[in-house]
């Protein structure tokens, strides 16, 4: 049993509470938790009322059907579509498989691979269900990648997409760990759906304790040891019940869409939390491109969609030859909305669009405003539930519209898997760091300026990469933009920015000087981008994050500046 979180100076801490015994036979995660004292504070969780045993998978799938509502659509795709009933009765059936075929136990990790498809969210569901941990991965990861999350985590199973079956026995062939891997969407007769078809649909679903662990997701950070973030099956339901039910506000009439793959917790969450929670339905698309997305939404009548700030960019020239009237709701996280691209998207299909900043180690969204209560360039107000500061380095408010580190506390809270140094840079003094730099103005909104390894200081002025980059954003030239602080002798760093043109519009000195003179003209001069590079893309993650330190790397290459007068 967990031990009260004790007070501690002049701070007090919430007390964890009291647990019901966990069900999770396999003690692996748990021992590798922080210490109690290394959790964040997590005000509002006693609010949400969880009994002391909850199943999410029994919450989210098994009572829609005990409540007479199993021939409810929870899954719609290209071919098909899944009712809750039918979905629930799949997960029974992979449950059974999962202990009587491969003898997982409670508290056992079991890997999922695989894109958006019904089999993976039955797969997903079934883990739960059989008190299992699932740690579901990327669908682009490669083999060395893999190999490093299953020897973090101590993963022997896998449930893995036929076609994306060959990294995973990379994995296994090089790194060891996995002793079994089960591939579905598959005719082997070894294979997932056979295995299945002699297993019951029927599955006593394990009383796990409310804190026992559902997921291990993993950082899409790009270098050094993978960092896992457990979350408990309270998590699951928490972030329904705070970011889902006071800013999404769905119905059960809703389709949610969107591009992002489950196994990051953006997808998770509004491809099957949010929907399920309310007994809605989930559009799934494999591939989730800008064209894919609109010709989905058109095509089935989604009502939601969760995307990144690039597709719905992209997607505002798209709309001629698109149907989004069913479209009502727009949700935008994993980076940072520019107001113009908030703005674009607004003048084209008329809906605002929902920004949010959440995080892994939270497991999703805890500042965003719903809609009605949107600002363009804002991300919104702190989620009902949560708490959130803006804070100088010893942790001390700063004083409104002033810059500085953004706090969270809330019923969801950072907990590193065997990872003590990086939570204790992450947690600090009960409160939840997440790396970003804010204002917070008089009004209670959030406006972000960059993450806090990202800020720019030139010449002693403190410049956020963002805010040039939504100055850029704004003519008419600039497709993509990325801008961010590259060494300079004289400067300590200049403002540089990579540049994706519009189709018709040419790069060379002059377009680079017509765009300082433009960012000159929209901000304080010493903000321009002295170092302009036209790309043909910019270097993103599987989840649609900007990889700024891979531009970075260009500071070994030639300048190509143009200097202007108007700042220093």
């Amino acid at each position: 049993m967990l031990e009260p979180r004790q007070s501690t100076g002049n701070r007090t801490i919430e007390a964890i509470g009291e647990r019901a015994p966990t069900a999770q036979r396999d003690p692996f995660v748990r021992e590798r938790l922080p210490a109690p004292e290394l959790w964040p504070e997590m005000p509002g969780l006693a609010a949400l009322g969880y009994p002391a045993r909850v199943n999410a998978a029994a919450t989210l799938l098994d009572e829609w059907v005990a409540g007479g509502q199993g021939n409810r659509v929870a899954l719609r795709f290209d071919g098909g579509q899944w009712t809750y009933r039918e979905l629930m009765e799949r997960a029974n059936r992979i449950a059974n498989v999962l202990v009587r075929d491969l003898g997982a136990q409670p508290g056992n990790r079991v890997l999922l691979r695989g894109p958006n498809t019904p089999m993976m969210i039955a797969c997903w569901f079934a883990v739960l269900k059989a008190g299992a941990i699932c740690v579901a991965t990327m669908p682009l990861l490669r083999a060395r990648e893999i190999g490093a999350i299953v020897q973090t985590a101590a993963i022997s199973l896998a449930l893995c997409d036929v076609r994306v079956q060959a990294d995973c026995e990379r994995a296994r062939a090089e790194f060891g760990g996995l002793e079994r891997i089960v591939p579905f969407q598959s005719e082997d007769p070894d294979g997932l759906e056979a295995l299945m078809a002699t297993a019951s649909p029927t599955f006593e679903t394990v009383a796990t304790a409310a804190d026992d662990v559902a997921l291990i997701a993993f950082t899409s950070g790009t270098t050094g040891k993978p960092k896992g973030t457990v979350h408990f099956h309270r998590d699951i339901l928490a972030i329904c019940d705070t970011y889902g039910r006071h800013v999404l506000r769905l119905t059960p009439d809703d389709m949610c869409c969107g591009s992002p793959p489950i196994a990051f917790t953006f997808g998770l969450g509004g491809l099957v939390l949010f929907p399920m929670r309310v007994g809605a339905s989930s559009l799934l698309l494999e591939q989730g491109s800008p064209p894919k997305l609109l010709e989905g939404i058109g095509r089935h009548g989604a009502t939601v969609s969760f995307t990144a700030p690039t597709a719905y960019r992209a997607m505002s020239g798209m709309l001629s030859d698109a149907n989004i009237s069913t479209l009502r709701v727009c949700v935008s996280a994993g980076e940072h909305l520019p107001a113009a691209t908030f703005e674009q998207w607004k003048q084209a299909s008329g809906i605002e669009i929902l920004d949010g900043i959440g995080s892994t180690e939270m497991l999703h969204i805890f500042i965003g405003s719903p809609a009605g209560e949107l600002r363009a360039g804002s991300t919104g107000r702190v989620v009902p539930g949560y708490r959130a500061r803006v804070v100088d380095d010893d942790g001390n408010d700063v004083s409104p519209d002033a810059i500085g580190h953004l706090a969270v506390q809330g019923p969801t809270g950072c907990r590193y898997l065997d990872n003590e140094e990086r939570q204790r840079a992450y947690v600090r003094n009960g409160w939840n760091y997440p790396g970003d730099s804010y204002r917070r103005d008089a009004e209670g909104y959030f406006w972000y300026q960059a993450r806090t390894d990202d800020l720019i200081v030139s010449a002693g002025y403190k410049i956020p990469g963002p805010e040039v980059e939504s100055a850029l954003l704004e003519h008419e030239a600039i497709a993509e933009c990325a801008v961010v602080g590259l060494p300079d002798e004289e400067r300590g760093q200049r403002v540089s920015a990579f540049v994706v043109l519009r189709e018709g519009h040419h790069p060379g000195d002059e377009m680079r000087r017509l765009l300082q003179d433009f960012v000159k003209a929209q901000i304080a001069p010493y903000k321009y981008p002295r170092t302009i590079e036209f790309v043909a893309s910019l270097p993103r993650t599987e989840t649609g994050k900007l990889q700024r330190f891979r531009l970075r790397e260009a500071s070994a290459a030639p300048s190509q500046s143009t200097e202007g007068g108007g700042g220093r």
